[in-house]
C-alpha cells in the first residue's frame, strides 16, 4: 500500500474539518469550518456550542470534501478521526462519524491522538524531515518538547506546569481588550509596538526543563491595571513585551531540550502558536546557532485542520497501526504515556 488514501476528520475543539490525503503527500480537498463568530462574544469556546456546531457541519462536508475529489468512500482505504484529547463533546462528535463511516463502509478505523496529528504534520510538508526530530508543540492547551523517534515513539522533554504558551497569549489578548481569537490580534498588536515593559521570563536559566506561562500572563494584568488610561500605543507596547517574553521563554527552555536530544536531525515547531512569525523567527535563529534545520509546516497547517489527521492516519496504516469500532473518546491523551508527572497543570500531557 504506497500511496492509500485516508479520510480525516478533526473536532477537537471549535475547528470542524475534514480532509482527503494520498500517501505520496497530495491533499485531494479538504474543508475547515470556523466557530470564531459563534464564540466571540464569550471571550472564549463554549464546549457546548462547539458540540452542536460539529454535529452540524461534519455530515455535509465529508460529502463535499468526497465530491470535491471525485473519490466514492468505497474507494478511500481507511477513515482517521481524532479521538482526543480535546474538548470531550467535539471529540466525541468526530468519532463517532469517523466509526460511522469505517462501519458502512467496511474500512479501517484509525483512532488519531490529536497532539499526535501535530507532530507528524510536517512531514506533510516536508517530505524530507526524518526522525528522529525535535518538537516544541505549542497551542492553547499543550507547551511540550518532544523527541519524536518514530510514529507512535515520542519521549517527553518537557513541559507546561501550568498554562500553555498559547492559553497566556489568548488571556493576555484578553485582558488587553485585543479580541477573539486572542493569539493572532496579540501578535497584530505586537507589530505596532515596543517591548517597553519590564516582564518576567519564568523559568528562563533554570535547570528544570520545563515552560511556565502563569506568572507573565499575571505580569500582564498587573502591568495593564497600572495604566489609568492605556493608549492605543500602550496596548501595543504591553502585547510586543509580552511576545518577547513569550519568545524569549520558548527559546531558552528549548536550548535546553536541544542539549538533551542531540540526536535530533532537525528542529521543529508545530501547532496554533507555531503561526506566530515573531517565534518562528527566534527558533530559526536558534536552530541555525546549533547547526540544526529549522522546519515548520506552512500557516494553515499550524491550526487544526483535517488534512494533519489524514496524515496522522496515514503513518499509521502503513505501521499496520489500525483501531476498533470501541476505541474510546479521550479529553486527556499525552503522546508519551511513561513521561513522569510533573507539579502543577503539567500532569496534563
Amino acid at each position: 500500500m504506497n500511496d492509500p488514501l485516508v479520510l480525516g476528520i478533526e473536532s477537537s475543539c471549535d475547528e470542524t474539518a475534514v480532509a482527503l490525503v494520498r500517501g505520496d503527500r497530495t491533499i485531494l480537498a479538504q474543508r475547515i469550518a470556523s466557530q470564531n463568530e459563534a464564540h466571540e462574544r464569550f471571550g472564549g469556546v463554549v464546549p457546548e456550542l462547539a458540540a452542536r456546531a460539529h454535529a452540524d457541519r461534519l455530515a455535509p462536508m465529508v460529502e463535499t470534501v468526497l465530491a470535491e475529489a471525485g473519490i466514492a468512500l468505497a474507494d478511500v482505504d481507511a477513515i482517521a478521526g481524532t479521538a482526543g484529547p480535546g474538548l470531550i463533546g467535539g471529540v466525541m462528535v468526530g468519532l463517532v462519524t469517523a466509526k460511522a463511516l469505517a462501519f458502512a463502509a467496511s474500512k479501517p478505523l484509525i483512532a488519531v491522538n490529536h497532539l499526535e496529528g501535530h507532530a507528524l504534520s510536517p512531514r506533510l510538508a516536508d517530505a524530507g524531515l526524518q526522525f528522529p526530530y525535535l518538537l516544541l508543540l505549542v497551542s492553547g492547551g499543550h507547551c511540550q518538547l518532544l523527541g519524536v523517534e518514530g510514529v507512535g515513539r515520542y519521549r517527553r522533554l518537557a513541559t507546561t506546569i501550568d498554562d500553555a504558551v498559547g492559553e497566556a497569549f489568548d488571556k493576555s489578548a484578553k485582558v488587553l481588550g485585543l479580541g477573539f481569537p486572542g493569539g493572532p490580534a496579540l501578535e497584530r498588536a505586537a507589530r505596532n509596538g515596543s517591548p517597553r515593559f519590564s516582564l518576567p521570563r519564568p523559568l528562563v536559566g533554570s535547570d528544570e526543563p520545563h515552560f511556565s506561562f502563569a506568572g507573565l500572563k499575571s505580569a500582564v494584568l498587573r502591568a495593564h491595571a497600572a495604566i489609568p488610561e492605556p493608549t492605543v500605543q500602550d496596548i501595543a507596547d504591553l502585547a510586543a513585551s509580552f511576545q518577547q517574553a513569550a519568545c524569549d521563554c520558548l527559546v531558552d527552555r528549548t536550548a535546553r531540550a536541544i542539549a538533551a536530544f542531540p540526536e535530533a536531525t532537525a528542529l521543529v515547531v508545530a501547532g496554533g502558536v507555531a503561526a506566530n512569525q515573531a517565534i518562528r523567527g527566534s527558533l530559526a535563529e536558534l536552530a541555525a546557532s546549533h547547526g540544526l534545520p529549522f522546519v515548520a509546516p506552512p500557516m494553515w497547517l499550524c491550526t487544526d485542520n483535517g488534512a494533519m489527521i489524514a496524515w496522522a492516519g496515514l503513518e499509521r496504516l502503513r505501521a499496520g497501526d489500525i483501531d476498533d469500532l470501541h476505541a474510546p473518546a479521550r479529553p486527556r491523551w499525552p503522546l508519551d504515556p511513561a513521561a513522569e508527572a510533573v507539579r502543577g497543570a503539567g500532569v496534563k500531557a
